[in-house]
Order: structure tokens, then C-alpha cells, then sequence
């Protein structure tokens, strides 16, 4: 675990901070105090956020999609799984859901989304929910949901461009497996 962790820390600071070149005579910070990156296990139904040491700083249970296996096409109630980035975190306390039968159900998203970019889908983020009693199971659309709370915490220590990285669990890599993807989605 310790030696996955050390690899993502690598991969945020790699993928996440771009250097740019610095006037010769002010001195580099030994420290990125504000960093962090956010794991997320569909084997274990958590999120973890990690501070720039690869300190782990906050853990949190999860839902995730109701179908096991990696995004395939929208629709598919699939969670994604790879790296990913912080594109916007927006105040979704007044957002409405639409129900199938036609309701307009307000606070389905919690207090937040944070919108993941995530290459062919737009819409897959981090938010809350308005049934805490969905933590833990397999039951979004493909999002991952947190306990309102617990997704307060997170927006106080991440900012747009934070690194998040999805991982699979044993059943959803079982799944890709027997998935039939289209040779026009392999590059």
C-alpha cells in the first residue's frame, strides 16, 4: 500500500504542478502545504485525501455506480476509474434531480459537486446525497457520493486541479474483463 501510495503522490506532483522557471535568485519551496490528492478505492468504498508528504489526511465511506467496471459509454451507471482532475467545485445546495416519474428533487446532490474531468463524460463528479443510507453500496449513476459532512470537510482541502485517482476493485476488473468494448474505443 505504501509503495501504491508513493506512486500516486508521484504521479499528482508529476501530472498535477507544472514547474515553471524561477527568477534565479528566489529560493524553490521545500513544501507544497495546500497540495493534496484524493484516492478513491471501489474495493473498499472509501475516499482518502493525502497531503503533499503522502500523509493520509482524511478518510470517508463512499457509494459509487450501481454497475461494476471502468466507464464504457454514458448512461452505463458505471463509476470511472483512472486519474482524473478537480475542474470545478460548485455549490449544489439548490440543484434539483429529475426523477423518472417527473419530480424535481431538491438537495439529491448535497451541498456540493465537485466535476471531475473525465475525457467523454461530462456530469461524473464527487457530491453529497440526501439518503446517507446509500453510503457504502453501489447505487449512483456513476458519481461518487459522500455523506454531506464528510464532503464539507473534503471542499476545505481541495481546489480546482486536484489529482483524483480511481481505482477498481477485484469485481469491477473481473467485469471489464467480460465487457465487449468496441475496437473504435481502443487507442
Amino acid at each position: 500500500m505504501k509503495l501504491l501510495l508513493t506512486f500516486l503522490f508521484l504521479l499528482a506532483l508529476s501530472t498535477g504542478f507544472s514547474q515553471k522557471r524561477l527568477p534565479q535568485k528566489k529560493s524553490i519551496p521545500q513544501e507544497i502545504p495546500q497540495s493534496t490528492f484524493v484516492l478513491v478505492s471501489k474495493q473498499e468504498m472509501k475516499l482518502y485525501v493525502f497531503d503533499y508528504e503522502g500523509k493520509r489526511i482524511g478518510h470517508y465511506p463512499i457509494a459509487c455506480g450501481k454497475n461494476k467496471g471502468d466507464k464504457v459509454q454514458i448512461g452505463d451507471q458505471r463509476t470511472p476509474e483512472g486519474v482524473f482532475k478537480v475542474s470545478q467545485i460548485l455549490d449544489a445546495s439548490e440543484w434539483r434531480y429529475g426523477t423518472p416519474d417527473g419530480r424535481l428533487v431538491k438537495g439529491v446532490y448535497g451541498p456540493w459537486f465537485i466535476r471531475l474531468e473525465t475525457p467523454g463524460y461530462y456530469g461524473i463528479g464527487i457530491h453529497g446525497t440526501n439518503a446517507p443510507g446509500s453510503i457504502s453500496k453501489r447505487v449512483s449513476n456513476g458519481c461518487v457520493r459522500m455523506f454531506n459532512s464528510d464532503l464539507k470537510k473534503l471542499v476545505e482541502v481541495i481546489r480546482k486541479g486536484t489529482i483524483v485517482v480511481i481505482i477498481p476493485s477485484a469485481e469491477d476488473v473481473q467485469a471489464g474483463a467480460k465487457l465487449k468494448i468496441p475496437a473504435s474505443t481502443v487507442k
